[in-house]
């Protein structure tokens, strides 16, 4: 590793942990209703939505009536954006003048960012208007991301209350992340990207003479205001086709550091608001561990391989191309990987490199990543309530070879836990094979291919793990802008978003209901390192037998394949 490379990492890692232990203690807060200081303006605010929206924010739900409400305030957004897209030709906040979408990449559409997924089969600043920008996809980007945040908050009240029935209430959980940590978050990090070059306005496009005396048009549009929600709530869609690689949403190496620290900042900060609200902060501090190992070793092995560049694009003569293929010359092959690596480790899915020009093994760690279930610090809460759903296969593990029932923070782990967080882990991985299995035997599948032999493969393999995950990235030589993958593809977001969301809460409301009890001298500890490690051993053994004939046939042999000297 370079030595400006290995300051720069250090930079970051140290920025975002200070930025984060105490956000997650804020929120930890926020949650339990405690004083903040944002109560004397987002409290009146609070109470005037409750007031007009008919909500008793003192009535708490059961399992099954969160996730109804979580369901069906879901689904209201979908279709709702997906008729918005279908008539924006005819609305106000359109100086281009875009038609409405067609009926499958609406729905499509309209299903990603609903999902929390930002999956883009469509360029943004040649198809939406800004009315569906602003109304329809950022305001998604809030509340998708508040969605999962309350979920996770619902399980950790299931793990920490005593015999209780109830799990909290939805519409609080929703209402207080945004007003209390999404908003506030997100104005002051859409100042620092405008403060930056990244533009944010209402403009029709600009039409401006190069120097070589040629016409080109310049999108413009409230873009500012979107990338800091893209970035902090994990959702990924980029106002322009080329996403964060695009001068316009990310024109400096300081905003690119501030893009990649809103990315990681509320999932880190929920491990210290798990600790915080369990009363036990060495569990928020276990759960850290196991994923900062994982995050390091796909870092590692994205960095590594990128640095060393791919051969046989050397042999072209051009000095550093080997190296430099794909990335955005601003940032580098340092930030190029970092990005890589944390947008799929958080289920983002923005990108400032092309993830379709990584080398083999560079892309095989993205695409690993989601594979594993976004638990790599994952989404805004998903990842959260996805590596809980793996402390528990752990702990029974551990319960299997100790002879004893499985517990968790004082409660037993019994068969209806397990059921709940088996099938959570096997429907998402299901969906990622079974569907690319479809898409290899299929015309309407592999006519979308750009490159034969095992990078197509991978193509596919990305695409179904990118939608299944909820992360929104791509390998962009596939063409998925097709009646086939737009639905296929929208399949997959909602069974890898709401199953496991039913799911965990089901957990949440059985853990609830237990007693807590203290643990005994057979107690297996699940607040030190060594549980730490066994976490992440399940997370990456768990995935390796999933995942790893599939992986052999595309990205380990495509670079076998590279090594041999053979391109696809």
């Amino acid at each position: 590793m370079m030595s400006n490379d290995f300051i720069q990492l250090i930079v970051f890692f140290v920025v975002l942990f200070a930025l984060a232990i105490p956000l997650g203690l804020y929120m930890a807060k926020v949650f339990q209703g405690e004083k903040t200081f944002l109560d004397p303006i987002m409290g009146p605010l609070e109470a005037f939505i409750y007031r007009i929206c008919g909500i008793d924010a003192q009535k708490e739900m059961n399992w099954w009536e969160y996730a109804l409400s979580l369901l069906v305030f879901s689904f209201v957004g979908l279709f709702t954006l997906f008729i918005l897209q279908l008539g924006q030709g005819y609305l106000p906040l359109n100086p281009q003048g875009f038609g409405g979408l067609k009926w499958d990449l609406a729905w499509n559409t309209a299903v990603s960012f609903t999902t929390n997924t930002n999956w883009q089969a469509y360029g943004g600043e040649s198809t939406m208007s800004y009315l569906s920008q602003m109304a329809g996809l950022t305001v998604h980007n809030f509340v998708s991301a508040a969605a999962g945040i309350a979920v996770v908050v619902a399980l950790i009240r299931g793990l920490s209350r005593h015999q209780a029935k109830t799990i909290g209430n939805f519409w609080v959980d929703l209402t207080r992340t945004i007003l209390w940590i999404l908003l506030p978050i997100s104005l002051v990090g859409g100042m620092l990207l405008v403060s930056q070059g990244v533009i944010q306005n209402l403009s029709p496009y600009l039409t401006v003479k190069t120097l070589q005396g040629a016409n080109q048009t310049l999108a413009m549009g409230p873009v500012a205001s979107q990338e800091a929600i893209k970035m902090l709530g994990t959702n990924g869609g980029g106002f322009m086709n080329a996403n964060s690689a695009h001068p316009f949403e990310n024109p400096t190496p300081f905003s690119n550091l501030v893009e990649m620290l809103l990315l990681l900042l509320i999932p880190v900060g929920l491990t210290f608001s798990f600790g915080k609200m369990l009363k036990d902060a060495k569990q928020g501090k276990v759960i850290f561990g196991a994923m900062l190992i994982l995050l390091v070793l796909t870092l590692g092995t994205t960095y590594s391989t990128e640095i060393a560049g791919n051969p046989l694009v050397s042999k072209i003569g051009i000095t550093g191309s080997s190296v430099m293929e794909g990335k955005e010359v601003r940032f580098g092959v340092v930030n190029s990987a970092l990005w890589a690596t944390i947008t799929t480790a958080t289920s983002c899915g923005a990108v400032n490199a092309m993830h379709d020009s990584l080398t083999p093994l560079g892309g095989l760690s993205p695409m690993l990543q989601m594979m594993l279930g976004e638990v790599v610090f994952g989404g805004v809460g998903s990842g959260l309530y996805a590596m809980l759903l793996f402390v528990i296969l752990t702990v029974f593990i551990i319960g299997l070879m100790v002879g004893r029932t499985p517990e968790y923070v004082g409660k037993k782990i019994e068969s209806f836990e397990m059921k709940m967080a088996i099938l959570a882990v096997l429907i998402p991985s299901a969906c990622i094979l079974l569907g690319s299995a479809l898409a290899v035997l299929i015309t309407a599948g592999t006519s979308s291919i750009l490159n034969p032999g095992p990078h197509g493969l991978s193509e596919i393999l990305y695409a179904f793990s990118s939608a299944t995950g909820n992360n929104g990235s791509a390998f962009a030589g596939l063409n998925v802008n097709t009646v086939f993958y737009n639905i296929i593809l929208s399949v997959c977001m909602l069974i890898g978003r709401f199953s496991p969301i039913v799911l965990v809460l089901a957990i949440a409301g059985s853990m609830a209901g237990k007693k807590i009890t203290p643990a005994g001298a057979g107690t297996f500890q699940t607040t030190g390192g060594l549980f730490s490690g066994l976490l992440a051993g399940v997370v990456l053994i768990v995935g390796a037998l999933t995942f790893f004939p599939a992986l052999a046939l595309g990205p380990i042999v495509e670079h076998l394949l590279m090594l041999a000297g053979k391109a696809f």
